[in-house]
């Protein structure tokens, strides 16, 4: 199992707050590291400190860890913070280093601004030590394209040209949130069109708690393969997206996730299920509130896409024999995402009576469109057709 104690789990956020004599830490980061130690025993962990959880446990288990990307040690977007400076001195100090008297080695460096040479260094030094878990952070997902040689010659052949394994981390942030073109897709579609023979995983965990798993999943897995996880961008600080202490104490890591409610999960009034991956589900569970749909749509998230979970996902369409509609909703574009690698899979258990459809952006050359009024009208079109009209407006007229 991937889960660990609570005493793991709070060891990791005591030290947090476990500063060295004389090092002053900035006033906003004291509160937000005073908030880590609050939820390792109340739990709505985010994010950031998800992952920390899971490097902290892996280095307390004698796993080396290292992490290495443009921005790594704060991260990009401030989610992590794994390494601290004295707001007079500039002091390093690096919590997760104090964990244990006996915990094996943590590295995490800001590398140079060059994908391609960190990128080689870093699936190289994962072939040389097969022992720790080695992970490579684009600063946006899209950053990997400068990096896009070493991905096809190494990353997702190497197995199969010369028998070289890897178990190398790819962190590449996605998400479509109306930010421009730039830096919201790292392009899911292309890994995915590069996945066959089981030569690497390629997920999209929605929980910090999933990645948790995911992250310790890797660690211990053989023979090494490398995986490729799409991390988030406006989920590391959304509430609906925290997980709970016991999430992190028992599971594993879920390929599938199903409803959540159980009221819906029964499945008998179900006559629509939306399957998604990634960021959009948070929207869809938002929506589906608002229209008051809970007793008629389920939401079904595929958490890992390669290689595809076929028992996981089949149990879960299962659960809703009378759904009529099955929906599968991405916030990407329609040649983009993962719906052309994916539909097959839905064609293998759909029955007698049950329609695909999907619901997403039209098809287009660029991975968003530039201003947030067009992204805001898109994302609207996306969730109607999600739903296919139904349920109530806000000013609470039927609209089936």
């Amino acid at each position: 199992t991937s889960a660990v104690s609570r005493e793991v789990v709070e060891r990791v956020g005591d030290s947090q707050t476990a500063f060295p004599p004389g090092f002053d830490v900035h006033p906003k980061l004291r509160a937000m590291l005073d908030k880590r130690r609050r939820a390792t025993r109340e739990g709505s962990i985010d994010w950031g400190l998800g992952e920390l959880i899971a490097i902290g446990s892996l280095l307390m288990e004698g796993v080396p860890v290292r992490l290495v990307g443009e921005d790594a040690r704060r991260a990009t977007f401030a989610q992590r913070h794994a390494v601290l400076h004295d707001h007079d001195s500039g002091a390093e100090w690096t919590p997760l280093d104090f964990l244990t008297p006996d915990q094996a080695p943590l590295e995490i460096y800001d590398s140079l601004l060059s994908e391609y040479a960190a990128l080689a260094f870093e699936y190289g030094y994962a072939v040389e030590r097969p022992e720790a878990l080695t992970m490579w952070e684009a600063q946006f997902g899209d950053f990997a394209n400068g990096a896009q040689s070493v991905i096809d010659e190494y990353v997702t052949s190497a197995t199969q040209k010369w028998g070289q394994r890897s178990g190398l981390v790819m962190l590449l942030p996605h998400g479509q949130e109306g930010q421009g073109p730039d830096h919201s897709s790292a392009r899911i579609e292309r890994y995915l069109l590069m996945c066959a023979q089981d030569n690497m995983r390629v997920a999209q965990p929605s929980t910090p708690a999933n990645h948790f798993h995911l992250l310790r999943e890797q660690a211990y897995s053989r023979p090494r393969r490398p995986l490729v996880v799409f991390t988030p961008k406006q989920l590391l600080r959304l509430r609906a997206a925290t997980s709970a202490v016991e999430d992190f104490t028992s599971g594993v890591f879920r390929p599938v996730i199903g409803e959540t409610d159980p009221a819906v999960a029964s499945g008998a009034g179900v006559s629509r299920v939306l399957v998604c991956s990634g960021r959009v589900y948070y929207d869809l569970l938002a929506e589906r509130r608002t229209r008051e749909l809970e007793n008629e749509v389920a939401l079904v998230r595929i958490e890992q896409l390669y290689p595809f979970p076929h028992k996981a996902f089949e149990a879960e369409f299962n659960r809703y024999p009378n759904a009529t509609q099955i929906v599968w909703c991405q916030d990407e574009p329609q040649n983009q995402g993962a719906w052309f690698f994916i539909q097959h899979h839905f064609q293998e258990v759909l029955k007698d009576g049950q329609k695909l459809s999907y619901a997403g952006r039209p098809a287009s050359a660029s991975p968003a469109v530039g201003y947030y009024d067009k992204h805001f009208a898109q994302q609207k079109e996306l969730l109607d057709n999600a739903f296919g009209g139904a349920g109530r407006t806000k000013g609470g007229k039927d609209k089936h």
